[in-house]
């Protein structure tokens, strides 16, 4: 027991039956009024003993905060590395990717793109005609692509989805909740029903279809789930107080996701999660942006947009912004005083106006 010999001679050394039983006090027990005790506080040891024990409670936490401090700077050194040497992309060739909002702009894009590096697609959406158009887009770069209508608001519509695509095609290995509105108004002008189907459709529609795909992907302990949230689920935006309380909700239900597989006793580390948060993107949603500097806060194609999340999946990244350099502003401004990022963001002065 070399820890004993930093125990200053005036502390009784204890005896190793009582060591043995200092082993034991985390465990917990219960008092006839049902109240929890430790065995530290049930021990009948004498006050010498009991110094000798919060000396020994003192050096493993002291072990503990030494261990914590060390796992902490390795993370931190690891991430440092890993800004200037990404890890490899990963290969996708064969995975099942279901996406929804797949009939036009981001959806579209992103179906190309793992289409061409082997994915098997699954295009998911309500508009029948522009969805089989970006099944066709697929086909003629000699990928593989499959369409299918639903409603992602309709629970019952998504659980019937997951049943077919595991009969004609098998499990959904990556799941890309890409499917969204955007109502832009100010809150006093947007209706009730406004608010509901936003909600629906870019929250609740994840939750249900994370709900249906998940348990598979925890079964074989491997897959993919990416949530579109936005830099209005990063800074809140006049105009679009619905749009920013749903793509804030997105960003903290996968947070949230990622504990709870996280601090499962099950092995789930090979399910991955990540967070898209775009700028503005060209895919027909923003109809008024208001944008001071264009130079500086630049509106993205779907095209570039397509690029970075297919480059984050394929790396694992945990979040992303598009453009990149919005995340890291974001983390410095957000460690200031909430009056100062203020000033920059009047100075930018970049928005949406309203419909």
């Amino acid at each position: 027991m070399v820890w004993l010999a930093v125990i200053p001679r005036t502390v009784p050394r204890v005896k190793l039956t009582h060591l043995r039983y200092l082993f034991k006090m985390a465990s917990i027990e219960t008092n006839k009024n049902g109240a929890a005790q430790t065995i530290i506080e049930k021990a009948p040891w004498t006050d010498e003993q009991g110094i000798a024990m919060k000396v020994y409670q003192g050096i493993l936490l002291a072990l503990e905060l030494f261990i914590l401090a060390i796992k902490m700077n390795i993370t931190w050194t690891l991430s440092i590395y890993q800004f200037f040497f990404p890890p490899e992309p990963k290969s996708v060739k064969g995975e099942v990717i279901l996406i929804t909002g797949a009939g036009h702009g981001m959806g579209r894009e992103m179906a190309m793109r793992f289409g061409r590096l082997g994915g098997v697609i699954l295009c998911v959406d309500i508009n029948p005609a522009g969805n089989q158009k970006t099944v066709e887009l697929v086909k003629e770069e000699n990928g593989k692509a499959h369409a299918y209508q639903c409603d992602v608001t309709d629970r019952d519509a998504i659980n019937a989805l997951a049943d077919k695509i595991r009969r004609e095609v098998g499990d959904v290995t990556i799941l890309i909740n890409n499917a969204g509105i955007m109502p832009c108004k100010p809150l006093m002008d947007t209706s009730e029903k406004e608010i509901r189907t936003v909600f629906e459709v870019n929250v609740l529609a994840q939750l249900w279809l994370i709900q249906a795909f998940l348990p598979r992907m925890m079964e074989r302990n491997h897959g993919h789930i990416v949530a579109m949230s936005s830099m209005a689920g990063v800074v809140g935006l006049r105009n679009l107080v619905p749009y920013c309380g749903t793509k804030f909700a997105v960003r903290g239900l996968m947070e949230a996701l990622h504990e709870e597989l996280r601090e499962d006793k099950r092995d789930f580390s090979g399910i991955k999660l990540t967070v898209i948060c775009p700028y503005i993107v060209d895919t027909g949603l923003c109809k008024n942006p208001k944008i001071k500097f264009p130079s500086l806060m630049k509106i993205v194609s779907p095209q570039v947009a397509a690029d970075s999340i297919v480059d984050a999946v394929r790396r694992n990244y945990a979040e992303i912004t598009i453009p990149s350099s919005l995340y890291y502003i974001n983390q410095i401004c957000r460690a200031m005083p909430r009056k100062v990022p203020l000033h920059l963001k009047d100075f930018l002065d970049s928005g949406l106006e309203a419909q």
